[in-house]
């Protein structure tokens, strides 16, 4: 069998882990990333190519071009806005949903619709187009807690609240036309239960029929210490996750087995991967969000885990042979920590050199904003890295990650210092 071309479309730390993943598989002669970044631009077998995410015309001439077998779609955004669609009617093999399946991640009030047809435990909730009817339902519920933009908002688009103030002032803001970006749906927000309790992440890959369920992870979506501060694209994660196999009994029945059935009989139209962010509370698995894509950084702790070869799973979830497919998982503990700008979320850092020193045994580095500069490896976001590290002791894949973390610099690194807290108790300071 001949060699295969894979593109991956993407630039963040979610698209390097994906790009080192499929560069090992013996199937694949050449891995492009567009438009990659200073990690993927040094990977094996990996050439950078100078296309954004959202020209979906340029994307699909170079795929036809350089004739590639398999395009895989790693960021929300273009799923959003039909990438997978454009390129099917190419011709193209795609991995990732098309538009109409992405807008389980695309808005949140038809999420919560699927997840109430489907009979998945989700907390409840109420949607409101304006401020005043949000607010005052929020006045009057005391649950009510929780508010949400309707739309992508890269990963901060929940305002988790104390108090009614918060509430109100979380809805000036979101109607106050400060939409994140233009696949959004306008002055739709949803208001809903803050349940108590702890999350993970459940990864489901589909072809449309079948499912395969991937190892959970557990994200420290806050910005600070303690999970305190605003919420962030993601500050670390770690995998396996001892809350998953407690209940993974409970969250098959009642989460993974509906939406198998509804794929099945035609009322759930999905293929690619199906993030599913879940919070347990009194035993009950509920359904926070779905994402219709890779997590980050989620995908950084679990692709170091993933002891076969990832191509064939991909494929397969594109070609409708998912059912043929097993994944063997690496037992030890993945500690993921994100190095990112001191002001992040509220600003981002641009052109600041990055040194990397010596890495312990098992620790990989994957790249989220960087670029490169005259061959020199800059800044060019507000996450800039991850650092993962493998080890049969949570205790020591913690130590070694920040150990690692010890010999990257920049101007204005920052991190959290007590990523996977809840399996590994020390903290690290600088």
């Amino acid at each position: 069998m001949s060699k295969i071309d894979v593109l991956v479309v993407g630039g963040g730390g979610r698209e390097h882990a994906l790009v080192w993943k499929i560069a090992q598989s013996p199937l694949v002669e050449k891995v492009y990333c567009a438009p990659g970044n200073g990690g993927t631009a040094n990977e094996e077998k990996t050439i950078n190519v100078p296309i954004g995410v959202d020209k979906f015309e340029e994307l699909s001439r170079f795929a036809l071009e350089k004739k590639i077998a398999l395009v895989v779609i790693g960021p929300d955004n273009p799923l959003a806005d039909g990438i997978v669609d454009h390129m099917e009617a190419k011709g193209l093999k795609v991995f990732g949903p098309d538009q109409a399946g992405a807008k389980l991640e695309s808005s949140k009030s038809h999420a919560k619709n699927i997840l109430v047809e489907l009979g998945i435990p989700t907390a409840r909730f109420a949607v409101f187009q304006d401020k005043t009817s949000a607010l005052n339902f929020a006045s009057e519920n005391e649950w009510a807690r929780v508010v949400k933009e309707d739309g992508l908002a890269l990963g901060k688009g929940v305002v988790v609240c104390d108090t009614i103030k918060e509430v109100e002032d979380a809805l000036s803001k979101m109607f106050g036309g400060n939409a994140k970006d233009s696949s959004a749906t306008k002055n739709i927000v949803v208001v809903e239960d803050r349940l108590q309790g702890e999350e993970l992440s459940l990864f489901l890959l589909s072809d449309g029929k079948n499912t395969l369920t991937l190892a959970a992870c557990q994200d420290h979506k806050r910005r600070f210490d303690g999970d305190t501060g605003p919420n962030t694209g993601g500050m670390g994660a770690y995998s396996p996750v001892p809350l998953y196999e407690k209940y993974k009994e409970v969250i098959e029945k009642q989460v993974v087995e509906p939406i198998q059935r509804a794929l099945k009989n035609g009322s759930l139209k999905y293929k690619g991967v199906l993030f599913i962010g879940i919070l347990m509370q009194d035993d009950i698995p509920y359904v926070l969000e779905f994402n219709a894509r890779f997590g980050d950084p989620e995908t950084q702790a679990l692709m170091p885990r993933l002891k076969s070869d990832i191509v064939p799973a991909l494929l397969a979830s594109a070609e409708g042979t998912l059912d043929q497919v097993k994944l063997d998982w690496d037992t030890r503990f993945s500690c993921c920590v994100v190095a990112c700008a001191d002001k992040y979320p509220e600003s981002s850092s641009k052109g600041e050199t990055i040194e990397i020193g010596e890495l312990p045994e098992d620790t990989y580095i994957f790249h989220a904003g960087t670029a490169i500069a005259n061959d020199v490896v800059t800044t060019n976001g507000g996450r800039v890295l991850a650092v993962v590290s493998l080890h049969e002791a949570p205790e020591k894949a913690q130590q070694n990650a920040y150990l690692a973390l010890k010999n990257v610099s920049f101007k204005g690194i920052d991190y959290r210092k007590d990523i996977a807290w809840r399996v590994a108790t020390k903290c690290h300071s600088r």
